[in-house]
């Protein structure tokens, strides 16, 4: 269980990590995210949501929630299992837990091992330690890209539509988030 002065250190902390975000993740990184995922998804017929967000919002802090369970809200709340193939996936970064969570929907999940997953995050990690997120980021993106790709191309039937499906840029939770 977890102790007051516990919460009230978890609190401090994601309060104090919400201006980590625009360090980490620069107007200009994030607009090159967006045009990558744009690229990618060319390629498949999937739909990659990133998301980076500095602290947890008081609700999930008080009632002492993961970063884990705060992913798989922001999937169904940023509409990311809404893929005609159930093959969206969400890559959720959380500064200050320095949580790192991709929720794959249903036919994806099902087509790669959690091993590769899990080694995904593990080499985000690694980036994300040395203080290359960008790079970090742009790396989880083309190998989520080349699972898309192998499990789920994008063929003559499949042809690209602008603006189909979900946005592209990356999403930036937080009060000091510019929108």
């Amino acid at each position: 269980m977890t102790t007051l002065s516990q919460r009230i250190a978890r609190l401090w902390r994601h309060r104090w990590s919400e201006n980590a975000v625009a360090h980490a993740f620069p107007a200009q990184v994030l607009q090159h995210l967006e045009q990558q995922v744009a690229h990618s998804e060319r390629l498949h017929t999937g739909q990659i949501r990133l998301c980076v967000e500095g602290g947890l919002p008081y609700s999930y802090i008080w009632r002492d929630a993961s970063a884990r369970e705060r992913a798989i809200g922001l999937f169904g709340k940023l509409r990311t299992w809404d893929t005609e193939h159930n093959n969206g996936v969400l890559i959720y970064l959380l500064l200050a837990d320095h949580a790192i969570e991709i929720i794959a929907d249903r036919a994806l999940a099902r087509a790669v091992p959690e091993a590769t997953w899990q080694a995904l995050v593990q080499d985000m990690r690694q980036s994300f330690q040395h203080g290359v997120f960008a790079q970090g980021m742009e790396t989880a993106l083309v190998r989520v890209t080349e699972l898309l790709a192998t499990h789920f191309p994008r063929d003559a039937h499949t042809a690209v539509e602008p603006d189909a499906g979900l946005p592209n840029a990356p999403v930036v939770q937080g009060r000091f988030a510019k929108d």
